[in-house]
């Protein structure tokens, strides 16, 4: 993983004014904190004529693939093309464990060139797949490109600080202030000229011409390339989304709108009552197949970093998402290996005022310690799973309030503010360890040492999990919830997955998410909407079926009926101070 800035500056002189000069010595020390392992910087000049135009590019480096820690930016000796690589590859390109993916990336691109100089970056990342932000310098043609994954999984931000001046970075500095609105909002060309951070859209590749960067007027023009479904936009078809669009179709041809099921017996106690797992089976069988693959792509390839030292964590509130990639995990990793398993919980201020229970007695800190035990107990008994409980009192809240607030940019809600808080606290790692001892609980102080994170993010979008899920379905049967889940799934690209990985980079952690790797994302698409949700069974049963029926599969019978609770509500970070502040409203 790393953390990326690039300065495009239209100038005089080689040398930054005394503003830019500024705003870099922020990005540089925000983006350290992404990347502490290895740290370079490159200055380049180009000449138009008349104009100058100065370029820097800073990249700071987490070393999670390969022998040693590749430094970035990466510079070929031979053409002066420079790549700034924030990524992983997990499908497309044959990785060793003991290669560094960029380098290998590097060399397909340069390869990709010498026969295409034209498309080359587009035939390149046509054939990868895996979480991206990415900046490559073309020297010989002066052009610069950069671009998010088509998930957006990665965070990469844009500002036009100045009219001669474009700013890209991993993450927003304390010095210019957001554009606001709504992560992925459509750019202008040229890019942003009030001065603020904005989210860059996913789904595209954008390419901008420093040949035609000739007065302030044109300075931050580019073109893009989008990424689109097979069959879509066929002019620029050439970058072809790797799975399809939701499919509507049940695929049994006497299944009508409701479904194959037993319309009598939808109040069920135990999901051992669901006399449906034969007609369901291929579909929990696929599931655990594709999520498997997933799993195992996203951490044999972390360097071991000693024995008895974790080399991945789950974000685990004890729900059924995050519980069944840690049971999956565990069928992948050895039983020596532990696993850290982070639960988070909040001292909330108005809340504690009305209860005597312990203020971290929250809704996520049971499911937590009761989905650990089943860990314990059905999936895994020689494993040790460190269950780390993280505290959070008020006192800490406010005293890192404003820095998680400068990470979050340009998001900017209340929402954005509550779920920012929890990702940021549970990823630190900062906690007591939970051990048995009998039949007591004890507890010790702790320090995360996994760098790689798994969290759920992708199942609720997916398989119905959202509370207008069911609510479609109320509205208008499976037409409406069909048409719901695919909007939710074209989607995912321009919500708030930068803005989480702004949140938990800041850590030195990096955030892999399982269930939006594109072979569960292209199987899920093409799994029947009755196959994976039934909103007819009661909430806890009906939404996310599909992965309630693997999770039961696998042993987990109480964590399987959970019903679905959101960070901010299950940690109490929601309605700190007010109980009227609304999610959608501006910090």
């Amino acid at each position: 993983m790393c953390g990326i800035q690039i300065l495009i500056q239209r100038a005089e002189t080689e040398s930054l004014d005394a503003a830019c000069a500024s705003i870099w010595s922020n990005l540089t020390q925000t983006n350290s904190r992404r990347g502490p392992d290895a740290h370079d910087e490159i200055c380049t000049t180009l000449l138009n004529g008349e104009a100058q135009i100065n370029l820097k590019f800073g990249a700071h480096v987490l070393h999670l693939r390969g022998s040693h820690a590749q430094k970035q930016p990466i510079v070929d000796n031979e053409t002066g093309d420079i790549f700034c690589w924030n990524g992983e590859i997990f499908d497309g390109l044959d990785v060793d464990c003991s290669d560094n993916d960029g380098a290998l990336l590097f060399d397909l691109i340069l390869k990709t060139k010498a026969d295409n100089p034209v498309e080359f970056i587009i035939r390149a990342f046509s054939k990868i797949e895996g979480p991206y932000a990415f900046v490559y310098f073309d020297r010989q043609q002066r052009k610069l490109w950069f671009a998010r994954d088509y998930l957006g999984r990665r965070s990469l931000l844009v500002n036009r600080s100045s009219p001669n001046t474009l700013l890209i970075s991993s993450v927003a500095d304390n010095s210019a202030t957001s554009s606001g609105g709504e992560e992925g909002g459509e750019l202008s060309s040229p890019i942003n000229s009030n001065g603020g951070w904005l989210e860059l859209p996913a789904q595209r590749i954008y390419c901008m011409d420093l040949e035609l960067e000739t007065s302030a007027e044109s300075f931050g023009s580019f073109v893009e390339y989008q990424w689109s479904y097979s069959g879509e936009n066929e002019d620029s078809g050439r970058l072809t989304l790797p799975f399809g669009q939701v499919t509507l179709e049940p695929s049994d041809a006497n299944t009508d709108e409701s479904g194959s099921l037993d319309p009598t017996c939808y109040q069920l106690g135990d999901l051992a009552q669901f006399q449906h797992v034969g007609e369901w089976q291929p579909y929990v069988d696929g599931l655990e197949q594709a999520l498997s693959e997933s799993i195992r792509a996203r951490v044999m390839s972390i360097p071991d970093q000693g024995a008895g030292i974790p080399r991945v964590g789950i974000l685990f509130s004890g729900g059924v998402d995050c519980i069944t990639v840690a049971a999956l995990l565990a069928r992948i990793l050895p039983s020596s290996e532990p696993v850290e398993l982070f639960n988070v919980a909040f001292e909330n201020p108005r809340q504690a005022k009305n209860t005597k229970q312990n203020i971290y007695d929250v809704p996520d800190r049971k499911t937590g310690r009761s989905g650990w035990l089943e860990l314990c107990t059905k999936i895994d008994a020689q494993r040790d799973w460190r269950l780390v409980e993280v505290d959070v009192p008020y006192s800490l809240v406010l005293e890192y309030q404003a820095h998680i607030r400068q990470l979050l940019e340009p998001s900017a809600t209340v929402m954005d503010m509550s779920i920012g808080m929890a990702l940021w606290f549970a990823s630190r790692g900062e906690g007591s360890l939970v051990t048995r001892s009998g039949e007591s609980i004890e507890r010790q102080e702790y320090w995360g040492m996994a760098r790689v994170l798994l969290l759920g993010m992708g199942a609720d979008e997916q398989l119905g999990g959202y509370s207008r899920h069911r609510s479609a379905w109320d509205r208008g049967g499976a037409q409406d919830l069909g048409q719901e889940i695919r909007l939710d799934v074209q989607r995912i690209a321009t919500r708030n997955l930068g803005r989480d990985d702004r949140i938990v980079s800041d850590n030195s952690k990096e955030a892999r998410y399982p269930f939006l790797a594109a072979n569960v994302v292209r199987y899920l698409s093409a799994v029947p909407l009755h196959r994976k949700m039934d909103m007819r069974y009661q909430r806890g049963i009906g939404e996310k079926l599909l992965l309630r029926l693997l999770a039961h599969q696998l042993g987990l019978t109480q964590a399987s009926m959970l019903a679905k609770r959101a960070i901010q509500f299950g940690a109490r970070t929601a309605k700190m101070e007010s109980s009227r502040a609304k999610g959608q409203d501006s910090l």
